[in-house]
This record gives structure tokens, C-alpha cells and sequence, in this order.
């Protein structure tokens, strides 16, 4: 009889045993009720970077999207698949989102590979290619800079796609119309795998800083 790997079969008991017994209530509360979430949060698929988990959350409290890259396209109602702009779309005009949150973190091979021009692609597609070709321009700008090790130039581009990221968002008709009346807010923060800081975008001049935590 097929089943799930045994690692996420403990995972589950040990869930069902402890987190859901102790949020039970709640649980069944967004069941019947639905979500209602205030954050949305575009992360990457790195399973070292789990929004989640870094910001402490419960069930309901935060509506993620995950991708390569923690990227979001331009508005380009092309007729395209989208899963990005789709999952845009519904939290804010579905679930009527407050804040955006766009966060990247360190050693993103996906912002490796954007900076690796020479790497074969993975496959015959070459998916991750064309999806990290969003940030191309600003790949090749910092890939020229030889004042920089590599360390640096990955971390610059994984900065700076943030703040591509969130110059995107305003390009959807919707989300500028609601920043500017101040019902929404856009954010952005970079997470440091290794020390576990977290680095905030100040709003007015792009530079990311550490949150004073009291």
C-alpha cells in the first residue's frame, strides 16, 4: 500500500499530538469561519526559509507564496499561467490583505543561478532560467562588479531583487491604487540563514536594516 514517507508520518502524529491538540479550537474556527490573514508573504521555496516558522506564526495568520527566487513578475495580463499574480490577485482582492511582504534570504541558490551565466540549465526547459531572468539585468550589472567577492555580489542581487520584486507589485493596477489610499502596505526583509538575522527594508531609502527588538 503506498504511503507518505515515513518522516512526515511521525511529523503528522507529532503535530496531531502537540500544535493541533493545543489549537484545536482554532483550527476548527478557520474551518468554518475561513481565513482572514492581514500578511501576505512572497518567499522562496528554500526549505531553510520557512516564513512561517522565522515569524512564529499560527494557523490563519499568514497567506504565503512560494517560488524560486521570492520573485514577483510585472502585471502582464497576457493570458499566460501565472501561479505568482494568481496568488497576488486572491489575497488582495479576495482576502483583502494589509501588508505585502516580500522576503528574500542568504545563500539563494536561485540568485546563484542567476548570477552563474555559464551553468548548463537543469533541463531541456530550463525553468528556473527563464523565471530568474526577471532580475537579469540587474544580475549582469552586479556579476561586472569586481570590487566585490562573490559572497558580496549574491548578497547585493539578493537584496536587490527585492526591491525589484516590490517595484513589480506596484505595476498591478489594484495593489498601487490601495498603497496610495494607504490600505495596503508593501514591505520587504532579508533573512540570514546562518546567524538567523532578519534585515528590514527601510521604506525611504532602500537600505535594509536590523529591527530594533526592545
Amino acid at each position: 500500500m503506498p504511503q507518505l514517507p515515513d518522516h512526515l508520518l511521525v511529523g503528522y502524529r507529532n503535530f496531531m499530538s502537540g500544535r493541533y491538540l493545543a489549537e484545536s479550537g482554532r483550527y476548527r474556527s478557520l474551518a468554518r469561519q475561513g481565513q482572514a490573514p492581514e500578511t501576505m508573504i512572497v518567499a522562496c521555496c528554500d526549505s531553510r526559509a520557512a516564513p512561517e516558522t522565522i515569524f512564529g506564526a499560527g494557523p490563519g495568520e499568514l497567506f504565503v507564496l512560494r517560488n524560486i527566487g521570492n520573485l514577483v513578475p510585472p502585471y502582464e495580463p497576457d493570458g499566460e499561467f501565472d501561479s505568482t499574480s494568481a496568488a497576488l490577485e486572491f489575497a488582495v482582492q479576495s482576502l483583502k490583505v494589509k501588508n505585502i511582504v516580500v522576503m528574500g534570504h542568504g545563500r539563494c541558490g536561485g540568485i546563484r543561478a542567476a548570477l552563474d551565466t555559464t551553468a548548463a540549465p537543469l533541463s531541456p526547459g530550463d525553468f528556473i532560467g527563464k523565471w530568474m531572468s526577471l532580475i537579469a539585468p540587474a544580475a549582469e550589472t552586479v556579476s561586472s562588479s569586481t570590487f566585490m567577492t562573490a559572497t558580496e555580489r549574491q548578497t547585493a542581487l539578493e537584496r536587490i531583487s527585492i526591491r525589484y520584486s516590490l517595484a513589480n507589485l506596484r505595476t498591478f493596477p489594484r495593489v498601487s491604487i490601495l498603497e496610495g489610499k494607504e490600505r495596503l502596505a508593501l514591505h520587504g526583509c532579508w533573512f540570514d540563514i546562518s546567524a538567523g538575522e532578519l534585515w528590514v527594508m527601510n521604506n525611504d531609502t532602500g537600505d535594509f536594516e536590523r529591527p530594533e527588538m526592545g
